[in-house]
C-alpha cells in the first residue's frame, strides 16, 4: 500500500455523538501507515444515508484521495445504511472485492455472511464498506490490500496498470 492515498470514515451514531470511542479508524489509519500508505482524511459520521452520500461525494471529487474506506453500517440493523448510501453515488460497482472480503471472512465468524459491504466507483476513488469492528475492518483490509495498487492503477489510467501481476 505504500504510496496509496486514503481517506477513512467511521459511520457510527455513537462515535459521531461522542458516546463511544472510535476504534475502527485510528486501528485502520496506524495499519496504513505501519504499510507506507497516507491517510488524507478521517471522519466520524452518524448513521445517516444523506450524510454518507455528501461525505462520499465529497471525497471523491479530491484527485489526491485514491481510496475511500469506510467502517460500519453494513449490517442487517435498520441504522445500518453504509451500503445502500454507497451505491446511490456509485459510477460502477466493483461486486469481487466485497464478494472477496465476505467469502474469507466466514473462516473467521459466521456473521460475516450477514455483511452487506458493497465496493464501488466514484469518480476515481475505489470506495470499499468495511465492518465496523476494529477486527474485522484490519482483516478485511489486509484481505483485499494485495490488489489496492493494480485497483488504482487501472482507475487512473496509469501506465503501468498492466504491470502489476498477482499470484493467490
Amino acid at each position: 500500500m505504500k504510496d496509496i492515498t486514503f481517506a477513512i470514515i467511521t459511520i457510527s451514531d455513537r462515535s459521531s455523538q461522542g458516546e463511544r470511542p472510535d476504534l475502527s479508524g485510528p486501528a485502520l489509519v496506524e495499519y496504513i501507515h505501519s504499510q507506507q500508505g497516507l491517510v488524507k482524511f478521517t471522519s466520524i459520521i452518524p448513521d445517516e444515508i444523506g450524510r454518507i452520500k455528501s461525505e462520499l461525494s465529497f471525497l471523491s471529487a479530491n484527485p489526491e484521495i485514491q481510496i475511500i474506506l469506510t467502517s460500519g453500517g453494513t449490517g442487517l440493523s435498520p441504522r445500518d445504511v453504509t451500503p445502500q448510501a454507497t451505491l446511490e453515488v456509485a459510477d460502477v460497482i466493483v461486486p469481487g472485492i466485497s464478494e472477496y472480503i465476505r467469502y474469507r471472512s466466514i473462516e473467521f465468524t459466521l456473521h460475516a455472511m450477514l455483511s452487506r459491504g458493497v465496493c464501488v466507483v466514484k469518480n476515481q476513488s475505489l470506495i470499499i464498506n468495511l465492518p465496523g469492528s476494529p477486527k474485522g475492518a484490519l482483516e478485511s483490509l489486509q484481505m483485499v490490500e494485495a490488489i489496492l495498487p493494480h485497483a488504482i492503477a487501472q482507475l487512473r489510467n496509469l501506465p503501468n496498470a498492466q504491470d502489476h501481476t498477482l499470484k493467490h
